[in-house]
């Protein structure tokens, strides 16, 4: 090996794994590696999204070949959240299926907010840019709930009539905006595949720029509608983009 060569592999050798512009690792969230029963992945918890008692039941299912996460909501709600630290410009991939959407939900009323399945999206907006009466609704949600309420967050959902890529306020809170991506019962029973640009999402959904990514929850509810709904979720995977590059000045 000539002298210039070593001299080149050394430099490979002492380089630092990835270069400005590198994308971080994909994050992936599995339930496909876990035993089925009622025990969560390591990193999941129970998630309160309501004051209503009814609690759906919640476990690791197989489903063919593989294990997923199942929720049973009879007149009930049930959700499981997993903190992240991501920045906002993350690709969120996952599959989802439902054996029917909620017949009597209606996004826009408090009495019809209940869905087959939500993929929740958590945001780091700071409390410093909410309103006074805004800090004052997390702070007594926080206490009712029992967890600390995100700032900022979209809502993925199995609705049951509105069109795919409707985008609406949350009819509890303005702080959550709802995005419909599947819409009543043509694709219940069969595995959907979604793919979301995070931070574009959440500059259509709010009209500014999103912060970093927070947490991810999944649920299902009919507490506030009745009735039955099931809902399966599989692995799902957060792909960070690459960070720009550095422009060379002029000269250099």
């Amino acid at each position: 090996m000539s002298g210039l060569m070593k001299v080149m592999a050394l430099l490979l050798l002492l380089a630092p794994v990835g270069s400005a512009g590198a994308a971080a690792a994909p994050v992936t969230l599995r339930f496909s590696e876990s035993a089925p029963g009622s025990a969560l992945p390591s990193g999941w918890k129970f998630y309160a999204m309501s004051r209503h008692p009814a609690v759906a039941r919640m476990a690791i299912v197989r489903d063919g070949n593989d294990q997923v996460f199942n929720i049973d909501a009879r007149h009930a709600s049930g959700a499981i959240a997993h903190v992240l630290d991501l920045p906002a410009a993350t690709t969120l991939s996952w599959r989802w299926k439902v054996d029917h959407s909620v017949a009597k939900a209606n996004l826009s009323k408090k009495s019809g907010d209940d869905f087959a399945a939500r993929v929740y999206v958590f945001f780091d907006v700071p409390r410093s840019r909410l309103s006074w009466l805004q800090r004052m609704k997390l702070r007594v949600a926080s206490r009712s709930l029992g967890h600390p309420i995100p700032t900022a967050a979209l809502c993925y959902v199995w609705d049951n009539r509105h069109p795919v890529g409707t985008i609406a306020p949350n009819a509890f809170t303005h702080l959550v905006r709802t995005i419909v991506l599947q819409s009543g019962d043509a694709h219940a029973g069969t595995w959907q595949l979604q793919q979301r640009d995070l931070a574009a999402d959440f500059r259509t959904a709010f009209g500014r720029a999103a912060p970093r990514v927070t947490g991810i929850a999944l649920a299902s509810d009919t507490d506030n509608t009745g009735g039955h709904v099931t809902a399966w979720f599989g692995d799902l995977t957060l792909t960070p983009a690459a960070a720009p590059s550095a422009t060379p000045e002029a000269g250099q």
